[in-house]
This record gives structure tokens, sequence and C-alpha cells, in this order.
């Protein structure tokens, strides 16, 4: 080890004289190592005091630490209100590499051997303007799969098996995105209501992944077993040419507030890990009962020594991170772009090529920072959600009973190309992930069926979840048999999915919108592992029509790079892996500021050039009409162009008998709010 890396190697790290364990405790007074019996996980059948060292790190060396052995620390210290040493209670080292469970529910750590044959495999390393995320949770996509055998359903293996492949893979998605799958817990609240963590933002360990996702002849198998079907998951998923993001959580704790179960950190140091005032009240930005202290550099330490176990180990090809303004905040609870944890992230060796994505914000004060990360983070736009939800969704209900929308178009097309005024020039579009609906909230069909949540069995009376959905039922609340309401709502859909993923930025698409999945109006459903949550894979016809628009969407964005710009571009300028814009009304006339500023003007004509590095030469038109009447548009007019093929019309499941080439100064019936996709030749 370094001398001038006191926190290096945390941990048990195997060498010639035995197992080295280190652990940082600076305010402790005595840190004890537990060996368990080999047939008890009860029993504790020796132990080992540990050495003080700098800068507040314990060590010790012995052959007792060999993989296999369970083990766990008693740690002892002063008391005082921002202390909770307990000399009797049994912690998890928190650089455990494995946990093992004991026949009363107890964690133990566990000595971890990492081999692994990874046959020469290698990241797919896909460019960022051809990436396309699909969040999906690791049991809930595969639990009701028909195509995959029963012990394989609802586990890394089912994700990987050639099937759930083929899905992915045919949809045309390039990054399967996971809910959490670091060891979590579910909350003291849930457990005594008989409901569970499904999301598993309530980590117990962070280098650990969540056993009961594996099949159970790996839970049987142990740890080490489990570890290797995440990585054997990893592996064919990358033979297939798909990248895996793994959703972390290192904001917070299981530990939850200071009368929670004390299992790792508050038992090792809370001091030194946890955000509190002197007199031991927690400070908490996250909203769920304690707050790591990112101030403090061991905090910071954990969550490197964290990534680059998953960025190598286990080959991760990304990071989502929960609610990661709080990584940002200072030692006054400030938020800073150039904190050095943040900074860290950017610039570690071992993780670059990494694909990082920010939650930008949390629940502490100046807790909105999106578009304030550093360049190099790509950060989820809430923005663009709401805007293209108020487009197509809540303007047709306020259209509906006042006459006229409350906006007009111009505000939706800042978000289609790029969001330029969110993020800087230096970061580019790609600086935004896309997407309109996540885990959290409404799915794309329930936004279009449900005015308001129905969270029943949540066990909050409905009191939890947001209120701002930014939805519409089109006139009935829930499920209808009425044709013209589900026509519309389907029609919706449809122009939510082109919204997305015909704009400018990294999109991402929640598991099952694809198919149109609901969760029956219940926009929080974090507690429900159940079929509620579950993907359902038998689809009606309907279903299986908006499956193939989807994928037509992601064919044509993978076709056409002026649909997927690396750079803004700039007026009278060429940059490189940019688009040039030119922007027409519906007469096919140069938009004027009372055409971007009218409510009553949201018909918009969009021609974008691309200006290529390395693909050829393209040219596309995208027409946005956001009245529920259908308009006459006028094709623009430009310089170089002498056609238009119609490649996508969202007013129809099929386009196939449609006439495809037109003219420009050719004026088309473009129906009631709908969006076209034009590819201009010339």
């Amino acid at each position: 080890m370094a001398s001038n890396d006191p926190l290096g190697n945390l941990g048990v790290r195997q060498t010639a004289r035995g197992g080295e364990l280190r652990v940082f405790s600076a305010h402790a007074t005595a840190v004890e190592l537990c060996i368990f019996a080999p047939d008890d996980p009860t029993w504790i059948a020796e132990t080992h005091a540990l050495h003080r060292m700098k800068s507040g790190i314990w060590h010790i060396t012995t052959r007792a630490l060999a993989p296999g052995v369970r083990y766990g620390l008693r740690v002892d210290g002063p008391t005082g209100p921002t202390h909770a040493f307990d000399p009797e209670r049994v912690l998890l080292d928190p650089y455990a590499r494995g946990l093992a469970r004991t026949p009363d529910g107890d964690w133990r750590s566990y000595v971890q051997d990492d081999a692994f044959d990874w046959a020469g495999v290698q990241k797919p390393r896909i460019p960022l303007d051809h990436t396309v995320l699909y969040e999906a949770h690791a049991k809930g996509l595969t639990k009701l799969a028909p195509e995959l055998p029963d012990e394989l359903r609802g586990t890394y293996a089912g994700l990987a098996h050639p099937a759930t492949i083929a899905y992915l893979k045919d949809l045309g998605v390039t990054t399967v995105e996971l809910l959490p799958m670091h060891q979590f817990v579910s909350e003291q609240r849930l457990q005594g209501q008989g409901l569970v963590n499904y999301w598993g933002y309530n980590t117990l360990n962070f280098f650990t992944p969540h056993a009961a996702y594996a099949t159970r002849q790996a839970q049987f198998g142990g740890t080490g077993a489990v570890l290797r079907e995440v990585k054997g998951m990893v592996k064919l998923l990358h033979e297939a040419g798909l990248e895996v993001v793994l959703d972390v959580v290192y904001n917070h704790t299981s530990e939850e507030g200071p009368e929670g179960p004390t299992t790792s950190f508050r038992g090792i140091d809370a001091a030194s890990y946890y955000r509190q005032t002197p007199d031991g009240a927690y400070i908490d930005t996250t909203g769920c009962g304690n707050t790591i202290d990112f101030s403090q550099p061991v905090a910071q330490r954990l969550v490197l020594d964290s990534l680059r176990y998953w960025a190598n180990e286990v080959q991760i090809d990304g990071f989502r991170f929960d609610l990661m303004a709080t990584l940002g905040r200072d030692a006054g609870a400030e938020f800073d772009p150039e904190h050095p944890l943040l900074r860290a992230i950017l610039d570690d060796p071992e993780l670059q090529g990494v694909k990082m994505i920010a939650e930008p914000w949390d629940v502490g004060t100046g807790g909105w920072q999106v578009g304030q990360f550093p360049h190099g983070y790509h950060e989820w736009n809430d923005g663009f959600r709401d805007r293209a939800r108020a487009f197509w969704l809540t303007d047709a209900g306020t259209a509906r009973a006042h006459g006229t929308a409350p906006e007009g178009i111009g505000s939706l097309a800042r978000r289609i190309t790029g969001s330029a005024h969110v993020f800087a020039e230096a970061r580019g579009p790609l600086a935004s992930v896309n997407f309109i609906t996540a885990h959290d909230g409404f799915t794309l069909a329930d936004l279009t069926a449900y005015n308001t949540k129905h969270n029943i069995g949540n066990g909050e009376n409905n009191r939890d979840g947001t209120d701002n959905n930014r939805s519409y039922n089109f006139g009935v609340e829930g499920l209808t048999d009425d044709p013209v309401i589900t026509t519309t709502r389907r029609k919706a859909m449809r122009n939510l999915m082109a919204t997305l993923l015909l704009s400018a930025g990294i999109p991402m698409i929640t598991a099952g919108d694809e198919v149109g999945r609901s969760q029956r109006g219940n926009n929080n459903a974090y507690c429900h592992d159940s079929e509620l949550t579950w993907l359902d894979w038998h689809h009606e016809e309907w279903q299986q029509d908006l499956y193939r628009v989807v994928r037509r969407l992601l064919q044509l964005r993978r076709e056409n790079p002026a649909l997927r710009p690396v750079r803004y571009g700039r007026w009278g300028e060429t940059v490189p892996n940019a688009t040039q814009m030119d922007w027409f009304n519906k007469d096919g006339l140069a938009m004027t500021m009372t055409d971007w500023d009218s409510p009553a003007e949201r018909t918009l004509q969009y021609l974008a050039a691309s200006t290529p590095e390395f693909e050829e030469f393209n040219r596309i038109l995208l027409i946005v009409h956001g009245i529920e009447e259908e308009v006459e548009v006028t094709l623009p007019a430009h310089e170089g162009v002498d056609g238009y093929t119609l490649l996508w019309d969202s007013s129809h499941d099929d386009i196939g008998d449609l006439v495809s080439e037109h003219a420009p100064g050719e004026t088309l019936v473009v129906g009631p709010a709908s969006m076209l996709l034009f590819r201009a030749h010339g």
C-alpha cells in the first residue's frame, strides 16, 4: 500500500500471509474481528483484535480470513450524541464483497473468491449518440416471461436468457439500465405492514449483488455462486452487444434514521459516515432517514471503490446515480458542481469510458440541479419529461375545456433539439437523458388513462406519490371500452414515444412502455413485488402495434444521424456532428416570434441536416402538430431539397398504404394531434 493512500485497500485482500482486513473508524477505541464457525453462522469461533494505524485505519492480517469464511466486526468507542458504538453488536464490513444470511435473518460478511472466466468478452462500448437506455427491474422484467424455464424467471440468468436477449435486440435498445441490485433490505415500516421494498433503493452493502434475484440454485450455492451468475449475465449481454448500467444508491443506507437498524456504518463510525448536527440530529437531504456525508474523504472513497469494483471486476458499463445532488454536497450541505467526489468519478483512470448518469436532484436545500453537473455526466432531464407530457396531454385537456392550449410549440421545440437552454454548449445535447416515464411515476399507458394517482395498497392512504403527473385521461378515469377514447389514448402514446425517440439527447424507455403496460393508476409502486409491477408478456393486438411503432422509431433513430447530434449547432457555422436547423410554420414559411410564442400556433416543421464526421450526410423533416383538429401543412422549400419521403406518421399504426413521396410546396392534410417524420433528399 502506498503511504500517500491511507484509505487504500479497505476490506479484505488475500496476501501471502493470509487475509488482510482494513477498516476505517476515526473515532473507535477498539475494533474486533469475529470469525464464525463454518457450520454455524451464529457461533463466534474466534476473535482477533485489529490494530490502529494512521488516519483512522484499523488493520489485521490472519489466515483465518480465507475465502469462504464468514466474519463480522465489533466496534467500541466513545459515547456522545453523534456516536452509536456498541461493543456487543456484530457489524458488517462496509467493503464486504459477499454477504451470507443466518437462519434467523441476520447478515454476515463473507470472504469472496472473485475468480471468473470472461473468455475474452469485452464491453460493447456503444457510442453515446447511439445509446438507447431501457430501464428495467432485474426480477420484474422476466418474472412472467413464458419462453423462459420456470427456474430462470425473475433472475439474473433469466435476464440473459436467449429469449430475453432476442426481445431486447429486436426492439432496438442498446443498454439495459437495471434498478438497484446492490444487496438491499426492506424498511422497518414496510416490514411492519407486510410490504416489501421492490425497487431496491435501500442499500445494505455496496459491493454485493442482491441475492434474491439469483436462481435458487445459485442462492443455495452461496454468495459466490450469486456473484458468478451476475457476471455470467453481464458476459452474455455483452456477447449480444448489449450494455449493462446499474442504478446505484450511494446517497443513503438501509440504516434509516437514528432509531433504525444498526448493521454497519452507524456502529463502525456514525460521526464519519452520516451527516449530523453536533447534537446528533440527522441532516437528511434524501428523504430516507439518513444521508451519507460526502464532505468526508472516507465516504468519497467508498463510492469510488464501489464503482471501480463493479466497472472492472463485474464489467458494468455505466451507472445511474440516485439523488446525485447529495453526492455533490460540501461540509455545509451545499451543492458544489466541482465537488471533489464529482470530479474524482470523472477523472478516475479506472473509470474511463464508463457512462455516468446523474439524477440531478435531491430533497435538500437547492436540490434541483439539472444542467449544473460537470461535463462528462449525463443528466435525467425532468424538463423534457414535463414539457412533452404537457404538450400532448394536459394541454389537450385545457384546450378541450377552454378552447385553447396554454402554451405554443416553442418550449417543446427547445426540448426536441437537445435542451440547449439547460445544458452548456461544451456538454452538448448528449448531456440530456430524455425520458417520458421512469420507474417512479405513471407508466406511459397510465399517463393517458388517469388524471389522478390511485396508490391503492401502498399503506399510506394515497398520500404518497406525486400529484403533479401532467397526465390526461381523455374523458374517462381508468380503463374504458369507448373506442374513441382508446384510439385517442393510443395515439397519444405514439406521440409521446415519438417525441422521446426522435429528439436530440440520450433516450430512456421504461420497460413495458413499448407495449402499454399499466399499473392501474399507481404512480409509486415501489412496495409491490407482484403482477402489478411485473411485465405481462401476453399482449393484445393494440399492444403489439405499439411495440412495432417503438421498434420502427428506434430503427429510424439509428438510420438518421440528423436525429442524434453530438454537439449543438451554431448559427452560420458548420459544427461537426451537430445539426443545422431550419424552422417553418404550417404554411411552409420561416417561423416568426409569434409562431413560437402563441398558444394558437402549435404546428411546427423542423428541418434538420446532419454535419457528419463519420456517417453519411442526412437530412430529415419532422412535423409536430399539437391541436386535436386536422390541419393543412405546406411542405417547405429549401435549398438542396427536391423531395420528401414519408417515414412515419403517428396517426397510423401502419403507413404502408399512404403516399410516401412528396414535393416541396405540396400541401398535406395532417391528422389531429400527430407527428410525421420525412427524409429530405436532393
